[in-house]
């Protein structure tokens, strides 16, 4: 130009595509949350901050499947729709075949086909995917999520609780270069080996109370109706004991805390501890006052099985549509031989929280639920 400015002199030009809306200006970016989440194309083109956000995820994903394939593991698919939701306890969405005439169900975990595969001799195997649950909305909770899913032969929740801690500490180096990580401006250091400590002890360390399967029900009870926790009538000691821990005690926790020991109550896929009858060998990892993941040493033995499940149908026939249903082909493969396995489920949405210092589910999920847009 004739001030000098490096300027393009155009002798012709094609327009590739139209553009009949303006982008917000990038140094404003978009200032509403709910139009974030809605036109998470316009976020994206706007914040390098968001688009970063979605790149360290798709390493999460990436790194993941390395670490574990170098263990030895495969990766699998396994069905989305099943004929009998199970796996966890949840409320399924359900959905129509009509060419067959039959309800299916979107899977809220692929834990029952992924042991069936262990059954058939994969020894160390794992799945990466979408799970359904109709369930609330949150700063955690998605109705539609990814999970990782992993099962180990000969192994049990020790090397699962291992497994596990190796994992995220991996990542947190990888993807952070740091074992501490930033979340709500305070700081998680996930380094090994993270605190492991028994649901009734976390209990007695927040409210001062001593509680087991042992005492009296109803002094549970009174215990709950102390500290405000809502519980039914057909609640047995180990839902008490549960109800009390998830209303009192968990949001207390920061972490990295293993809790563990839950009762078989409330387990109906994990197998009896080994030493403290009526509790399971079951753990879930809470970081960043979240749960990151539940595991344990998995429930082997047919018959034990079938009376969980009969015990599972009965509470689900009486109004609780979480609870699970008897599932004759998964008893049928146990039959089979299920070799002493340990598995997991990892909620891989909220680990990304933790490697991104995401403090809503919905800053790491390119398109999350939302209520339909007005007008």
């Amino acid at each position: 130009t004739r001030r000098g400015e490096l300027s393009v002199r155009v002798d012709s030009w094609t327009c590739l595509a139209e553009a009949r809306r303006p982008f917000p200006d990038k140094w404003h970016g978009i200032s509403d949350t709910d139009t974030r989440y809605r036109q998470r194309y316009v976020d994206l083109w706007v914040s390098p901050e968001a688009r970063n956000v979605f790149k360290v995820r798709s390493k999460m994903m990436s790194l993941t499947r390395s670490f574990l394939e170098t263990r030895g593991a495969i990766e699998v698919e396994t069905p989305i729709f099943h004929p009998i939701p199970g796996g966890a306890n949840a409320r399924p969405f359900t959905t129509h075949h009509n060419a067959l005439d039959l309800d299916l169900y979107l899977r809220v975990a692929p834990e029952l086909y992924l042991k069936r595969l262990t059954v058939a001799g994969f020894e160390k195997v794992f799945e990466i995917g979408r799970v359904f649950r109709n369930e609330g909305v949150s700063t955690r909770h998605n109705p539609e999520f990814t999970m990782l899913e992993l099962y180990e032969a000969y192994a049990d929740y020790e090397d699962i609780m291992q497994l596990v801690e190796e994992l995220v500490e991996y990542l947190a180096v990888e993807l952070t270069g740091s074992t501490i990580l930033k979340i709500d401006e305070r700081e998680l250091d996930v380094a090994r080996p993270w605190r492991r400590a028994t649901m009734v002890e976390l209990i007695e360390e927040a409210i001062g109370t001593t509680l087991s399967l042992d005492t009296p029900i109803d002094e549970l009870r009174a215990v709950a109706a102390d500290h405000e926790v809502p519980v039914k009538d057909s609640y047995g000691p180990g839902k008490l004991i549960l109800e009390i821990y998830e209303k009192t005690t968990e949001s207390l926790l920061w972490g990295p805390v293993y809790v563990t020991d839950y009762p078989v109550e409330v387990s109906p896929l994990s197998r009896e501890h080994r030493s403290e009858a009526g509790m399971t060998e079951r753990f879930e990892a809470i970081l960043a006052g979240r749960e990151l993941c539940n595991g344990f040493s998995e429930l082997i033995d047919p018959e034990q099985q079938r009376l969980r499940f009969e015990e599972q149908a009965a509470q689900n026939a009486s109004g609780d549509d979480e609870a699970m249903l008897v599932d004759e082909d998964y008893l049928r493969a146990l039959e089979y031989g299920l070799p002493p396995t340990g598995g997991v489920g990892i909620g891989m949405d909220r680990l990304a929280m933790l490697l991104t210092g995401a403090t809503s589910i919905r800053d790491v999920v390119l398109f999350p639920t939302l209520r339909p847009e007005q007008n």
